[in-house]
């Protein structure tokens, strides 16, 4: 079964310094339909205007992993962390007992688009950590690559909990297939081009919630950059 949740079904706000989308429930959208998919709790499509950001802030017992699709995204925390993310870099904080950071658009002159994600960790009060990888488009294209794993395997982040993401770039017509083991789900969201799923084709921005099948077949049909996630 596949249920597709379209870009403009999504919640929106724009405050100017931030344009973003909410595929759940977040801030001040609600939506008791789309409160999030098994443990994958936020997929936020964030643009952020030059010079401008999230102040710092606080969070605590979750796992968030941000993925930068254009511009540079600096990144400064309670842990001593400090960096740029830019296109092809993954970053994964576990907020655990309790962390403060804050997430500016590197340039005064370019905006930063990005996908923030939240997913609930296996346990409360875990040690909060940092950690950041970068995986170029040749990793990515024509196939699913493995960024984030609960061991951290084949080079992809670590995360305290039962999921894995896979991010891919689809040139037109190619075809990627990705097995889902029984008792498992799927979500997947599409960060830009057109991409089909099991025949069913998805636009920018949309997403799409995966149960009961055993095997996607994913075609690009234009320029497609993605996110699967496989959950239980």
């Amino acid at each position: 079964m596949i249920q597709i949740r379209r870009s403009q079904d999504r919640g929106h706000a724009n405050h100017g310094w931030l344009d973003t989308y909410h595929t759940f429930s977040f801030a001040h959208y609600y939506d008791s339909e789309h409160m999030g998919f098994r443990t994958l709790r936020v997929i936020n499509d964030d643009t952020v205007a030059p010079g401008r950001g999230f102040g710092t802030h606080g969070h605590r017992d979750m796992e968030i992993i941000s993925y930068v699709l254009e511009g540079g995204l600096e990144h400064k925390d309670s842990m001593g962390t400090g960096s740029v993310l830019r296109p092809g870099d993954v970053q994964r904080m576990t907020a655990g007992t309790g962390v403060t950071h804050s997430e500016f658009n590197h340039s005064s002159e370019e905006p930063v688009h990005l996908m923030q994600i939240w997913i609930l960790p296996e346990r409360n009060d875990l040690k909060p950590e940092y950690e950041e990888a970068t995986f170029s488009d040749d990793e990515k294209r024509g196939q699913l690559r493995l960024i984030v794993s609960p061991g951290g395997s084949d080079g992809s982040l670590r995360i305290y909990q039962d999921a894995r993401i896979y991010a891919s770039l689809l040139d037109d017509s190619d075809i990627v297939r990705h097995s889902i083991e029984s008792g498992r789900h799927a979500w997947l969201q599409l960060a830009r081009g057109k991409v089909s799923v099991n025949g069913i084709e998805l636009d920018k921005g949309d997403g799409a919630a995966i149960s009961d099948e055993r095997e996607l077949e994913l075609t690009g049909v234009r320029d497609a950059e993605l996110l699967l996630f496989d959950v239980a």
